[in-house]
């Protein structure tokens, strides 16, 4: 047989799969995460209501009420302090047995905030200087067209598609997705829980004030976290069809 002409050989360019620094920023947050979901569901059954502007109490109207807990629809009050007919209710003792045992649940959340913060910071300094950012992350305008995203989650669903290779580049989903995470959402829930610290508020009143106030600061924080677990379940299932097992690896291993 004749030699085989090696300069005529055409072959595929090589996928990278995810850098280093992007598979230890992913896990580092996804720990951090993790603990914030755990911690912060700790915190909110003490007090499981939501409110919009500067104070909320179990006096005052709730945005929003969750049956999280026995504090939620609890049994009432013994008989108020009335101050004037102007503010009838300056104070109520409950009837009932309240779960508030979350000093422990607050220091973990602060402290895998911290944590979540420090990686952040370190993965949008990297995208920045390797030009990840740029390049993987933000969506091109046709792909913010509703079609092209709606076009991409059917194939993505279809029956038999090709399963998604790790890493970049990504489709017009995972760009939207992963760009809004770590640019929007996440900062969010940062700033917000910001505005929820006393001692951050107390120097800086600003950071509440920009948000209407504390309780709309905690009702934003708590959607903001809201779409980030939805997020993750998305991103678990898509990392499910197209092979758990090859995806893990190349997060870990990067194989």
């Amino acid at each position: 047989m004749p030699p085989v002409d090696t300069h005529l050989e055409r072959r595929e360019p090589r996928r990278t799969g995810h850098a280093r620094w992007v598979r230890v920023c992913h896990w580092l947050a996804a720990a951090s995460v993790l603990t914030l979901a755990f911690s912060g569901f700790v915190v909110l059954m003490s007090h499981p209501r939501l409110y919009w502007g500067e104070a909320g109490n179990d006096l005052t109207p709730a945005l929003l009420e969750l049956p999280i807990s026995r504090n939620y629809k609890h049994g009432g009050w013994e008989q108020n302090a009335v101050f004037s007919a102007a503010r009838p209710v300056v104070s109520a003792t409950r009837t009932y047995d309240i779960l508030n045992e979350n000093g422990w649940g607050r220091s973990l959340h602060f402290l895998s905030a911290w944590l979540l913060v420090a990686t952040g910071a370190a993965y949008v300094v990297a995208s920045v200087l390797t030009g990840h950012v740029g390049r993987d992350l933000v969506p091109r305008a046709r792909e913010l067209a509703p079609r092209a995203l709606w076009n991409d989650l059917a194939a993505r669903l279809r029956k038999g598609a090709e399963p998604v290779v790790p890493g970049p580049p990504y489709g017009a989903l995972q760009r939207c997705a992963y760009f809004g995470v770590a640019f929007v959402v996440l900062p969010l829930a940062v700033v917000t829980g910001l505005a929820m610290s006393p001692a951050i508020t107390a120097a800086y009143p600003f950071v509440a004030g920009v948000w209407g106030g504390a309780q709309s600061a905690r009702t934003i924080h708590f959607f903001s976290f809201v779409v980030l677990v939805l997020f993750t379940g998305g991103h678990l299932f898509f990392a499910a069809r197209s092979g758990f097992g090859r995806q893990l690896r190349a997060l870990t291993w990067g194989d």
